[in-house]
């Protein structure tokens, strides 16, 4: 079945910048110890047998999609990764959209379809996310590398009749 999408983006679970620094430094910590415990013990290949072992899953994780965002048909369609349930919103009940930054935070943790405090958060990676309402008061914040694009289609799939 072939979709001419208004707007797709995926997102992917190993793109976020802080924690690839964060693999590195834990592989480099890795590399190090195996360097100074080489004449002490005969366990230093276990350090670079760990130290190759998260670069190597750092490389998976950055081909390994969390979710995928469409835009097409006056609906948002989120498909998540393996078995998370593919969630639609239908842009006819959305009263309000605008962009906003997902948190205050610098560190952020990868959800899908959490429920918190009255609204339900889809992230990845990035800073920015685009804020819909509906007509209940739920508000649905996902985050996304392209917050204008994202914005500028939703307003003009609202438009449409």
């Amino acid at each position: 079945m072939v979709h001419n999408y208004a707007f797709l983006e995926k997102q992917y679970i190993g793109r976020d910048y802080i924690r690839i620094v964060f693999r590195m430094v834990i592989a480099a910590f890795c590399f190090a110890a195996y360097v100074y415990e080489r004449d002490r013990d005969n366990t230093q290949d276990l350090y670079l047998i760990v130290g190759f072992g998260v670069i190597g899953i750092s490389i998976i994780l950055m081909f390994m999609i969390q979710y995928k965002t469409c835009i097409y048909n006056k609906s948002i369609t989120i498909d998540g990764l393996w078995t998370a349930k593919k969630v639609k919103i239908d842009l006819n009940s959305i009263v309000k959209v605008r962009k906003d930054k997902y948190s205050n935070f610098m560190l952020n943790n990868p959800v899908y379809n959490l429920h918190r405090k009255g609204s339900i958060r889809f992230y990845s990676s990035g800073k920015d996310a685009v804020v819909l309402t509906d007509r209940d008061g739920l508000e649905y914040f996902i985050g996304t590398q392209r917050p204008n694009e994202m914005y500028l289609v939703i307003q003009e799939e609202m438009k449409q009749k």
